[in-house]
């Protein structure tokens, strides 16, 4: 066994043994692991057993644990009801999307149940399980800090495997050393192309918005460092969805609260153009291409990797059934891949449409995307409210760090992505749960002492009550 493999090993025993002495900080050091936990050299299963795994050993403890713990510390459930309804909406689809996918497997002849309901239904609602924990522990500066750190600590380790494994050339070279080198380079540290990108395009802009709660200069310095860093890192990846995500949290944080900023907009593409060529002229793919009359042409096919060849026949598919879809792993269960691998061939046989919207309404239909919408517009909204906010840090930061990679992934989810939870996707939930807590504290009263201790030195009116500053 490798030596990272002991290490890694002595790092879960000892978080879980610590975690029945503060469940909250081996909570936050199980999400701070998942940025190595996919891997290439990190263990994927005990004994061949499907889903045991180091990770999910660790949440054992951690949930037993904050079970226990919640009496003695006094934690009252009290999450804004529409919230509540809405993610119990949100799992209500899932677990009828996956009741479908079960009773008929249609081209899935090779899938066992005990396969099905580990991948498909436990690997789905797990990735949310320590966000919620989150939300119900965070009831100080101190866990709001801890919590804070290890979020954009997951997205910061991640971006320096990324600049680790990926030679520059990804970023300042040709297009052929960013198609020849990336997709495998990037896959051995955990993730696809596409899921690095969307997930490091929200996690620079988050780092930044962490800037307001910094009071000494080298922690300014350090933050700023690691935003850089993980932007060249997705610079490697080479995942253009990603890079319109970057773009467009960019301009929009910029538009909520950073306004003095818009006026150097104009030049970032040009400083972009020049600092990376190479991702430059991947992310400008399949534009001004010439055709054989020698005209300027758009390639769409170059442009969306061969998505638009795809989309119209998924669109077909959801046109079928557009109220309730067809049930979870629909593009697989209604022959869509096999039919796109006969017509078109095995590069264009996708197991699901590159969309995280086409994909939601293939498999639930405009039902089941009623309530995820309604969920992430509420957090999307709440987020930039606390993003805006001038009177106390925390809000700022907690809320520009939901807003940025939220938006990230909406926006990403038009080339790729997925709305089920997933991996990639635990961090972003981390955040949003987080910033539900921030949000809550801030309706009850600036006063709380999640966000007292940095409140700043005035009296300002909240909602037309008094809220007195420390």
């Amino acid at each position: 066994m490798p030596l990272r493999e002991y290490a890694l090993w002595g790092l879960v025993t000892l978080l879980a043994v610590y975690a029945w002495r503060d469940w909250f900080t081996s909570l936050c050091g199980m999400i701070l692991l998942m940025a190595v936990m996919n891997h290439e050299d990190m263990p994927k299963t005990i004994m061949g057993i499907q889903g045991l795994n180091p990770w999910n050993i660790l949440m054992v403890p951690v949930v037993l644990s904050w079970a226990v713990s919640r009496r003695r510390e006094g934690l009252v459930w009290d999450m804004p009801r529409p919230v509540t309804v809405l993610l119990l909406l949100y799992l209500g689809v899932v677990l009828v999307g996956f009741a479908r996918l079960v009773a008929d497997r249609s081209h899935l002849e090779r899938a066992t149940t005990l396969g099905l309901v580990s991948e498909e239904l436990i690997n789905t609602v797990k990735w949310i399980v320590p966000g919620l924990l989150l939300f119900d522990g965070c009831r100080s500066r101190q866990r709001l800090t801890l919590a804070m750190c290890c979020i954009l600590g997951l997205y910061l380790v991640v971006a320096f495997q990324v600049a680790d494994r990926l030679p520059a050339a990804c970023a300042l070279g040709g297009i052929e050393h960013v198609q020849r080198l990336r997709l495998n380079l990037v896959a051995k540290v955990g993730y696809s192309a596409c899921d690095m990108s969307t997930m490091l395009a929200g996690a620079s802009w988050a780092m930044l918005a962490a800037l307001s709660v910094c009071r000494a200069r080298w922690q300014k310095v350090v933050l700023v460092a690691a935003a850089a860093l993980t932007t060249y890192s997705q610079a490697l990846t080479g995942g253009r969805a990603g890079y319109m995500a970057w773009g467009g949290v960019g301009m929009a944080m910029a538009l909520l609260k950073w306004r003095k900023y818009l006026l150097v907009a104009p030049v970032v593409p040009i400083a972009l153009y020049m600092l990376f060529p190479g991702a430059a002229e991947r992310a400008l793919q399949g534009f001004g291409e010439t055709n054989v009359a020698g005209e300027g042409v758009t390639n769409d096919y170059a442009v969306t990797s061969g998505r638009t060849l795809i989309w119209p026949y998924v669109v077909d598919k959801i046109a079928e059934s557009p109220a309730q879809g067809h049930g979870r792993l629909a593009m697989e269960r209604t022959g869509l891949t096999a039919f796109l691998k006969a017509t078109f061939g095995e590069g264009e046989a996708f197991p699901h449409p590159h969309n995280a919207y086409l994909e939601w309404l293939l498999d639930n239909g405009f039902l089941g995307m009623v309530p995820v919408a309604l969920f992430f517009g509420i957090i999307l909204v709440w987020s930039a409210m606390l993003f805006r906010n001038t009177d106390n840090p925390w809000c700022a930061a907690v809320g520009g760090a939901a807003f940025s990679l939220l938006l990230a992934q909406l926006l990403g989810a038009i080339g790729a992505q997925h709305f089920y939870p997933r991996e990639s996707t635990l961090g972003l939930w981390a955040a949003i749960f987080l910033m539900l807590r921030v949000h809550v504290e801030r309706r009850k009263t600036l006063a709380s002492p999640l966000l007292s201790a940095v409140q700043r030195p005035a009296l300002r009116l909240n909602r037309g009550s008094l809220v007195p500053s420390n």
